[in-house]
């Protein structure tokens, strides 16, 4: 597996993951009813920002964006969102997407990168992300309406750079 730039061409098989992330309403505060150049327009970042796919031999197995968090004085902390294929999970493809924005953020300069609003109970996520040094700094309660659980908390998650 490597991690490449995002083509256009990839759109084909980046949209499917992300239509199917944000159909299950689990992990991610998108509207499921975005159509296909609604979720283009948000998921695919425009320069400086960074949009990237996990790539196995022509298969995309998950995707990121990356970018800065705020403009202006906030423009010193990173961000980045992570989408991996329901049958890509578990091996490792989370985890190489969170590494490669982490590098990316480090080579351009940001301080810090933070996670607005990860889902507490996506709880591989939030392990992951823990695992990797960052840290919750904050949880928004009931601020995720999750299909099955109801209202959960979102949490802000940060980690020095």
């Amino acid at each position: 597996m490597r991690i490449r730039e995002f083509t256009e061409s990839d759109w084909a098989q980046v949209w499917p993951i992300v239509e199917d992330v944000v159909t299950a309403g689990e992990t991610f505060p998108y509207d499921p009813a975005w159509p296909a150049e609604v979720a283009y327009d948000v998921w695919v970042e425009r320069p400086p920002g960074r949009t990237v796919v996990a790539d196995d031999d022509g298969r995309v197995l998950g995707t990121a964006k990356m970018g800065t968090n705020r403009p202006g004085p906030g423009a010193h902390v990173a961000t980045a969102s992570f989408m991996v294929a329901a049958g890509a999970r578990g091996r490792g493809v989370g985890r190489a997407l969170t590494e490669y924005a982490l590098d990316w953020a480090r080579r351009r300069g940001y301080a810090a990168m933070q996670f607005n609003a990860v889902v507490e109970t996506n709880e591989a996520a939030v392990e992951l992300y823990r695992r990797l040094g960052f840290a919750v700094i904050g949880t928004v309660p009931e601020a995720f309406a999750h299909p099955r659980l109801g209202r959960v908390g979102l949490h802000v998650m940060h980690r020095p750079l």
